[in-house]
């Protein structure tokens, strides 16, 4: 399976390290799994720049700084099972499969589901499910999580979720109104509540409640 050019990857691998990308690990993985394999159609020659591209149902595939900023937020050990709270293009999800121990993915988007499940396939990540349903609920008959993360953006932390996290564990989730600035936050939870800093401004598209209406 051929990835791009040797120039395109350092200049991808540049762009991720120079907007703070800095663990190795996570380098390594966003290095080896091909983005391209996850972008569709007319957007397919820009797979390798620094920005969020549309796919279908409405949906875009995450900036790769912003996918590497996540993950490294994250603070992943290899050990961690992890809930992923919005499919999309399925990228997001082929990263964490190579530096946790399962990763379980929801979209309300059948299709979307549809198209990451064909990827990983193609990749033979054995350790991702993927599934179609309303994940602002989560997923509660696999929680708790050691990890979740959120890849659209809700006006609060969403109380299920918040339920689903292990003591000590870690959520990343973009928190705002959908049409104005929104931050990516860290949420940890202890013994006696939740944590939370700050990571960055971000865009996300709205996490909404019941499922698509495609097919």
């Amino acid at each position: 399976m051929s990835g791009p050019p040797a120039e395109t990857q350092m200049q991808f691998l540049f762009a991720l390290r120079s907007r703070g990308v800095t663990e190795r690990k996570v380098l390594q993985v966003m290095e080896a799994i091909d983005r391209g394999l996850f972008v569709r159609g007319i957007f397919a020659d820009r797979a390798y720049e620094d920005m969020p591209l549309p796919i279908a149902c409405g949906q875009t595939i995450s900036q790769p700084s912003v996918v590497g900023l996540m993950t490294q937020a994250l603070q992943l050990t290899g050990r961690e099972k992890v809930l992923e709270v919005g499919t999309g293009s399925g990228y997001q999800a082929a990263i964490l499969s190579k530096l946790a121990r399962r990763v379980y993915s929801v979209d309300r988007h059948a299709r979307l589901v549809r198209e990451a499940r064909a990827v990983f396939d193609q990749l033979d990540l054995s350790n991702i499910t993927a599934m179609v349903t309303d994940g602002s609920f989560g997923l509660p008959e696999q929680a708790p999580f050691d990890r979740i993360i959120v890849t659209a953006a809700a006006e609060d932390p969403p109380g299920p979720l918040l339920a689903q996290l292990k003591i000590n564990g870690i959520m990343v989730v973009p928190v705002g109104q959908s049409d104005a600035v929104q931050t990516l936050i860290r949420v940890r939870r202890t013994e006696t509540g939740f944590d939370y800093d700050e990571i960055l401004p971000v865009r996300f598209v709205p996490l909404l409640e019941g499922l698509g209406k495609d097919v």
